[in-house]
This record gives C-alpha cells, sequence and structure tokens, in this order.
C-alpha cells in the first residue's frame, strides 16, 4: 500500500440501503481510492506466520490483513445500526460485501422496474420557467445517470434530445443558434452548456 494519501483523511459517505446503487459506487471508488478494493474483490485468506519466513513474506502478510481490517471497518463504519447488527458477525469482507449487494441491490425484475421508472421519470420532467439550464440539466444526469448505474445503456444523444426539446422558450434563440451552427447528432451536453 503506497497510497500517498492517508487511510482516514477521505470520509466515505454512509451506506444508504434505498440507493443502493449510488452507495455501492461511492463505496467502491473510496476503497478503490485507499488501495482497499482488492480486499473485497478476492476472498484470500491471510496466512499464518510460519517459521523461517522471509522479511517479504512477513511484510506481504502484514499489508494484507491491515487492508482486510481496513475495508472491514470502512464497510462496518458506512451502515447503519439496523444493518450492521444484522451482519456483525461476518469476517470475510468478500461476504459482507456480497451480503450488501444480495439484500439491497435487488433481483432483475426490481432492477428493471427502477429502469421504467427512472425512464419514465426522464420522459416526465419538464424544464421549469425559473431554472437555469445547468440546473435542469442536472436533473436529468441525476436520473440518466440512475439509469445507468442499474446496467443499462442511454446514450447521451438522448440526454441531448431532451434539453432540446423540453427547454424553456426564453432559451428559444440560442437553440436555434446552435441548430443553426452544429451537427445535433454529434453535438455534447457540455457544449450546449457552455452555449447558456
Amino acid at each position: 500500500m503506497d497510497s500517498d494519501i492517508p487511510f482516514a483523511s477521505l470520509a466515505p459517505l454512509v451506506f444508504i440501503s434505498n440507493n443502493y446503487h449510488v452507495s455501492a459506487a461511492r463505496m467502491e471508488a473510496y476503497l478503490e481510492i485507499n488501495d482497499l478494493w482488492e480486499a473485497i474483490e478476492e476472498e484470500y485468506v491471510v496466512p499464518e506466520l510460519q517459521v523461517n519466513q522471509t522479511l517479504a513474506q512477513i511484510k506481504n502478510r502484514k499489508e494484507k490483513k491491515t487492508r482486510k481490517s481496513k475495508v472491514r471497518a470502512t464497510l462496518i463504519v458506512d451502515v447503519s445500526t439496523v444493518i450492521f447488527i444484522r451482519i456483525m458477525t461476518i469476517k470475510s469482507t468478500f461476504k459482507f460485501w456480497n451480503f450488501l449487494k444480495e439484500e439491497y441491490e435487488g433481483n432483475e425484475k426490481i432492477k428493471g422496474i427502477q429502469v421504467l421508472n427512472s425512464i419514465r421519470k426522464f420522459e416526465m420532467v419538464k424544464m421549469k420557467d425559473s431554472e437555469i439550464v445547468k440546473e435542469y440539466s442536472n436533473i436529468l444526469l441525476t436520473i440518466v445517470n440512475k439509469v445507468r448505474l442499474l446496467g443499462i445503456e442511454f446514450p447521451n444523444s438522448r440526454l441531448v434530445q431532451k434539453v432540446f426539446v423540453t427547454v424553456s422558450k426564453r432559451f428559444e434563440a440560442i437553440i436555434s443558434s446552435l441548430e443553426n451552427t452544429k451537427d445535433l447528432s454529434k453535438v455534447s451536453l457540455v457544449e450546449i452548456l457552455r452555449a447558456f
């Protein structure tokens, strides 16, 4: 673990059971930045100290043990007391993570319903007259990223189309200018936001 960032310097966010995909993505990123994700991905056993081990073997064992302990501590801190009570006897970080996944991710049917609800919400949302384009695009991006976290492809072109079609009438001049100067099939959301 040659990380330049101290373990405690980046505080993880609390696991939110009703928003599993976002919480899991944040926890995974946190564990990766702290060089701890491998302790969850790989179900390895820290070997017992043997007689006549080399210094490198002793150091490797200590690093693996420390990594597993840090992951377990992180996961314990991240979950609510209610969840912790249910899983406090699980010693394996791999099993701990899989418990959270199995318990809160939901099966394919639930994920399918979540995707449909998110897409419906995407289709129904309209820009309010009081909103600026950046605020509106953030609302849309939140919905789109939730769909993507559920494993569904969502093309950026569809997001750009939505902004063009539903943006407030007060921005029609900017939209007309973009339509006349850009190839709308290739324009990105960033380019649209720069125009506003």
